[in-house]
């Protein structure tokens, strides 16, 4: 039989909800997983775009482009940790998801330019995304109480993917409102709700300024 935490029931995730520097990080990390899986979800739909383009030219095809978006997240999750020890760790978080929010609206103006300058601002994006999540968690368990970590994680988890979930159905809506995924306009629609969605993480990081009550 499981533990019933002190103070309430197992599944009773109101002490969570009342730990304000805790649920910062947990709702920041939300609009982190947002932005990572809709950029995970849509980014060989992108690509191809981008070849379909520039026909005839020496492009990487979408699958090495996924690829390698996928090798560069371990290094970047590192160096944002490290950001996070340099500079702190809230400072750290919102810089980078400032800056992944400013780099997902240069792609998405940028969509019907130079392909050479997309795989760039792609392959620095597939850093940027990335590069909060460790930290982001680290945060969150520095807030929890002892005795609700375990349910703190659980929420945390629930949080992140809900918001994953949702974010492909979001940038899937986003492309057919504006003619579908061969024009360069329903891209810049489709990442501006990744940057508008990751904004919202600074935001939700504010809250843990206040004292865990």
């Amino acid at each position: 039989v499981l533990p019933i935490p002190t103070g309430g029931h197992l599944l009773d995730v109101r002490p969570v909800l009342r730990n304000r520097p805790a649920m910062a990080y947990i709702l920041s990390y939300g609009t982190h997983c947002f932005e990572l899986y809709g950029f995970r979800t849509w980014l060989v739909a992108f690509w191809t775009f981008v070849i379909s383009r520039h026909q005839g030219g020496s492009l990487p095809d979408a699958m090495t482009v996924s690829f390698l978006a996928s090798i560069l997240a371990v290094p970047a999750s590192i160096i944002g940790n490290e950001l996070s020890l340099r500079f702190g760790r809230e400072r750290a978080i919102t810089w980078i998801q400032v800056i992944s929010a400013l780099t997902a609206l240069s792609v998405g103006l940028f969509a019907g330019g130079p392909a050479w300058v997309l795989l760039v601002l792609i392959l620095f994006y597939a850093i940027t995304v990335p590069a909060d999540s460790g930290s982001l968690t680290a945060g969150m368990l520095s807030y929890a109480q002892p005795q609700f970590k375990g349910l703190t994680l659980a929420l945390h988890s629930t949080v992140g993917f809900g918001l994953s979930a949702l974010s492909g159905w979001l940038v899937g809506l986003a492309l057919d409102s504006q003619g579908g995924t061969q024009e360069p306009q329903a891209w810049l629609a489709a990442f501006g709700v990744l940057a508008t969605g990751v904004m919202l993480g600074p935001l939700a990081l504010r809250l843990s300024r206040h004292k865990t009550t």
